[in-house]
């Protein structure tokens, strides 16, 4: 990864039918780099993706693609590849011709030679894994293959950038697994910049090098993976990553109290009084009822991934879940007290 600027987002806006769907969005990504664009439902990941790609138009700001300005430039001038959910291979096509398609458009003076498509439609073949595929049709293969197809045909007309919108979500759990580890493969010995939309947390997390978090047309944070999660900026971030404990807590000179009692967490510098503390499920212990902050009785205790995940019903009507390697079942109706070992405060 060079860290240079390939596409730069600049003060993007975009309103449809009065819904603001981005707000005054601006988004550097880098040269080389696997980007992420996460968030749920309705936050913009999406129309973003359509903008840069030149499928819809913002209201206001500018898409930079290195040094041009390509905001006003329509879909076939922006030399991007676009890897849609739902495959859009031509079912009358074979798998080489689908390939080869975006190539065989070009007009004329543009189109490389038969047997320089030939060669490419080989080479990306051999890329994919799917070489001696190249005479089936889309009804012959498998869900994985025909999304290895739509990649092959999006990267054969060597784009500036790489899109890929949701493009696993049609397939089901270890065929999604096993593909996000030929994808990274793939991004690492192509250096393709690329840009990818999910809502699925582990899939950005495993991924990308880089996560950017959006919500409600925002972006709330970007960063590495690592630094999304450890040191999030916002409670919504921290809340879309994964699991959490929401739990009422005082700040006071740096310290965290819930119930009276101290907790490991530290509050940020000027954050004084009533604020919300968050922490994930490995980040509770059980303890003796005097070292507790939190009280409460099993509802259940099931196992999963290796580990006991422990459902506690808090006064209020209020469960949260403990996480731990080491615990036995529980019994539903027994009286447990948590300790907060680890997690983060923002303001309520």
């Amino acid at each position: 990864m060079t860290g240079s600027t390939a596409i730069r987002v600049e003060n993007l806006s975009k309103t449809f039918d009065t819904a603001a769907v981005l707000h005054d969005f601006t988004l550097d990504v880098r040269a080389g780099e696997l980007l992420a664009l996460l968030g749920p439902s309705g936050s913009g990941k999406t129309t973003l993706l359509r903008i840069i790609a030149g499928l819809d138009f913002p209201d206001a700001g500018r898409i930079v693609f290195g040094a041009e300005d390509a905001t006003k430039l329509p879909v076939q001038q922006r030399a991007v590849g676009f890897v849609f959910q739902h495959y859009a291979l031509f079912k009358h096509m074979s798998v080489a011709d689908n390939i080869a398609y975006g190539l065989n458009a070009r007009k004329r003076s543009e189109r490389p030679a038969k047997a320089e498509i030939t060669r490419r439609v080989g080479d990306l073949l051999d890329l994919i894994k799917l070489s001696g595929f190249a005479d089936r049709y889309p009804s012959q293969l498998s869900g994985g293959q025909r999304q290895r197809i739509a990649l092959a045909r999006a990267l054969a007309v060597e784009p500036r950038v790489l899109l890929l919108d949701e493009p696993f979500g049609a397939l089901d759990a270890q065929v999604r697994k096993d593909l996000r580890r030929w994808l990274r493969e793939i991004h690492d010995r192509t250096g393709q910049t690329t840009i990818f939309v999910t809502h699925d947390q582990d899939e950005a997390l495993e991924l990308s090098d880089r996560v950017a978090v959006l919500d409600k047309g925002r972006l709330e944070q970007v960063g590495t993976p690592d630094e999304v999660q450890e040191a999030p900026v916002s409670a919504t971030v921290l809340k879309f990553l994964g699991d959490t404990i929401e739990v009422e807590a005082i700040a006071q000179a740096g310290e965290v109290r819930v119930d009276g009692q101290l907790t490991p967490v530290v509050a940020p510098a000027g954050l004084v009084g009533p604020v919300k503390l968050y922490a994930r499920p490995w980040q509770l212990q059980f303890a003796e009822a005097d070292r507790a902050h939190l009280h409460g009785t099993v509802r259940s205790s099931y196992r999963t991934q290796g580990r006991q995940r422990i459902e506690v019903d808090r006064p209020g009507g209020k469960t949260v879940v403990v996480e731990a390697s080491d615990t036995a079942r529980l019994a539903a109706g027994l009286p447990v007290g948590l300790r907060i070992v680890g997690g983060h405060v923002f303001p309520n």
